[in-house]
């Protein structure tokens, strides 16, 4: 077993995705030919041969991937990282930064334009956007029933919490050791 960086573990998934993609490509050159043409690799065992060769090396290198993609998991499933004074473990942030973030991000930005679209809808109509409670108001102003401020903050903290996400995974994987 080898002991390697999670960044050199992924980049070692980039070379096999390639070397794979040139064997399945070497594969599909030599799969047919007319049979009164010689075969161009019989010097070599012939083309038969050299297809199971291949075909033998691209399941190896498949099985590596597998490997390799486990060992990760595995590390990023035992190693906690803590961002903005929360901690969790890798695997967990980066299901939530996949999943979870994007969807946060979309929602606080719907709530934004949505605050800011009828504002100036309003202000057109000589009405306001107030809050709730508001005195002085007007049976045409429209009452935003969220706290605008906290809608900014929570974008802004979940930008935070992103870039700060970024710096941590790329100093994990840079020294986060694995077995393959």
């Amino acid at each position: 077993m080898a002991e390697v960086t999670i960044t050199e573990a992924l980049a070692e998934l980039n070379t096999i995705a390639k070397r794979v993609a040139k064997k399945r490509e070497f594969c599909k050159t030599y799969l047919l030919r007319p049979d009164q043409l010689k075969d161009p690799l019989a010097k070599d065992g012939g083309s038969p041969l050299l297809i199971q060769k291949e075909m033998q090396a691209i399941a190896d290198l498949e099985n590596r991937h597998i490997s390799i993609r486990l060992a990760i998991q595995k590390a990023n499933q035992e190693t906690e990282v803590t961002v903005e004074k929360i901690t969790k473990p890798l695997a967990e942030w980066l299901t939530w930064r996949k999943e979870i973030a994007p969807a946060q991000q979309r929602h606080l930005a719907d709530l934004k334009m949505s605050i800011d679209t009828i504002r100036k809808q309003s202000l057109t109509r000589g009405a306001q956007v107030v809050q709730p409670g508001a005195e002085n108001t007007k049976p045409t102003d429209i009452v935003v029933n969220v706290d605008e401020a906290k809608i900014a903050s929570d974008a802004e903290f979940l930008e935070t919490v992103l870039g700060g996400l970024d710096g941590q995974l790329s100093l994990k994987n840079a020294t986060v050791v694995i077995e393959i």
